[in-house]
């Protein structure tokens, strides 16, 4: 009996001889849509060799001067250097948060960066996602600390959250992280965007150059430190950071599992020598069930397999533990490929 491998050879084979006739009686093709059509024909009769093509992926951030960015670059850097696995990353900017969740539901992304209260909202079908669970959600490690960030112009009056009231700023873009938090603290204060003399929705990439520009006074962002926008407001402009805490922000923390209080360390951006109270989330990466179990190993492989150099790509991940990435601060279920390689280390049962 023949080997189905003999029978797809044969297959090819007739295909060309077929493909080969029509082309030397119909000379008005091209030597180069010959050689194509050869190739095409080839691979639809060989399902075998479509398994060896590269698998593409997809990976959601956030704005180019954020950390999200390079948290996607950083894994695709990686994931692109392994030399048997057949896959091949990219990492787009995108919305941030929200935008890469919906992304990754829609079959957009197949991966994303995702602040833990989004990654919570999410699976749970609460917040930004009220009614709309995506229990299909998988975590796979958590990323750095990203506290929420307020900074303003020196020259706005501002030195406090209450301060804020009838100033123009800057509450994020929509499906951002920066934005889902920021109202998360207007809900704490019983504000709405009517309680700003202006209520921006810029993108993390705009912002800075707004501040500069004197068309807003003060900026959010949840972000890791230290940050490129942060730092080129700060140069362009005196700019203040302004800490986060009183009540409203003790209510916030003892509500919600996972924020926490955090500090943002004095001396890193110019004009801001003193530490700085605030509170905030982690940076989550969030993947499908549906994601390919070997892919997702392999990509989880490529990051603890050369973590030291991973930990070397942004400052914001140089005190990045390895198992407490995997152990602490995720909302939604492991995804199974990503499991496997932790069990491999021990890490978890």
């Amino acid at each position: 009996m023949p080997s189905a491998a003999g029978s797809r050879g044969r297959h090819v084979r007739t295909c060309l001889h077929y493909i080969r006739g029509v082309f030397m009686k119909r000379h008005a093709f091209s030597a180069a849509a010959f050689s194509g059509t050869i190739l095409s024909a080839a691979m639809f009769a060989s399902p075998a060799m479509a398994q060896d093509q590269e698998q593409f992926i997809t990976i959601g951030t956030g704005g180019q001067t954020g950390v999200y960015y390079v948290v996607g670059q950083s894994i695709c850097r990686l994931v692109n250097r392994l030399e048997d696995a057949n896959i091949k990353c990219n990492a787009p900017s995108t919305g941030g948060s929200v935008a890469n969740i919906n992304g990754i539901k829609s079959g957009q992304l197949d991966m994303g960066v995702a602040q833990s209260d989004v990654q919570y909202q999410a699976y749970n079908g609460t917040g930004n996602f009220e009614g709309d669970a995506f229990e299909e959600l998988r975590a796979v490690f958590r990323v750095h600390g990203e506290p929420l960030t307020l900074l303003a112009r020196a020259d706005s009056g501002i030195e406090e959250l209450d301060d804020l009231e009838g100033k123009r700023v800057n509450i994020g873009n929509p499906g951002s992280g920066q934005r889902n938090t920021m109202e998360v603290v207007m809900d704490a204060k019983g504000w709405t965007e009517d309680t700003f003399a202006l209520a921006s929705q810029l993108d993390a990439a705009e912002q800075a150059a707004a501040l500069a520009d004197n068309n807003v006074d003060a900026m959010v962002y949840v972000v890791g430190h230290p940050n490129g926008s942060i730092q080129e407001a700060t140069t362009t402009v005196d700019a203040r950071l302004i800490p986060l805490n009183g009540p409203a922000i003790d209510e916030i923390v003892e509500e919600y599992p996972y924020y926490s209080k955090s500090v943002i360390a004095g001396g890193l951006y110019k004009g801001n020598p003193d530490p700085v109270e605030t509170f905030g989330v982690a940076a989550t990466f969030v993947t499908t069930a549906e994601a390919d179990d070997e892919v997702v190993y392999q990509t989880v492989k490529a990051i603890f397999d050369n973590f030291d150099r991973f930990k070397r790509l942004h400052p914001a991940f140089e005190g990045l533990d390895a198992e407490e990435m995997v152990t602490s601060g995720l909302s939604a279920p492991l995804h199974e490929g990503a499991a496997r390689y932790y069990r491999e280390q021990g890490w978890i049962e």
